[in-house]
């Protein structure tokens, strides 16, 4: 059965596409959670109008978020931690902590989008990546420094 995507479904399709699947995929699962109608003349219309709306978001998106990593470009943020012996510290710098320290300069970031592969242990001078959404990735500045 072909169908339309009304909204992105993981691992079929996004919004607009027309897909091939099962009827009763279609039937139980698509159709009733409103992810996707059956392709007909009619609805084919309906799908062009779909693609057209999200091809809107994602220029908008993409502009958004090109904004935004060209700001985090010039950013960088100082983290002041107690620390001890050997410039080792007490604690770690998270990206909880960093996202509270960009809030801080105005700019609102989703911890889950600053790209620490692991919280930050020592002193010193760190280049941190940071998703800005639409794909797009910009990196800041983050100095640890002994409080």
């Amino acid at each position: 059965m072909k169908i339309i995507l009304t909204k992105d479904v993981e691992k079929l399709g996004k919004a607009g596409d027309i897909v091939k699947v099962k009827d009763g995929y279609a039937r139980n699962y698509l159709i009733p959670r409103a992810l996707g109608v059956a392709a007909t003349a009619a609805t084919l219309k309906l799908a062009e109008q779909l693609k057209a709306q999200e091809n809107k978001k994602a220029k908008k998106a993409e502009v958004q978020a090109q904004s935004l990593a060209k700001k985090l470009k010039d950013i960088s943020v100082t983290a002041t931690m107690k620390a001890g012996e050997e410039d080792k510290l007490f604690g770690a710098v998270t990206a909880q902590i960093i996202a509270d320290l960009l809030a801080e300069k105005g700019i609102e970031i989703n911890k889950h989008d600053i790209l620490l592969d692991e919280p930050i242990k020592e002193l010193g001078v760190y280049d941190v990546p940071i998703k800005a959404g639409a794909g797009v990735k910009a990196e800041i500045k983050v100095w640890v420094v002994k409080e």
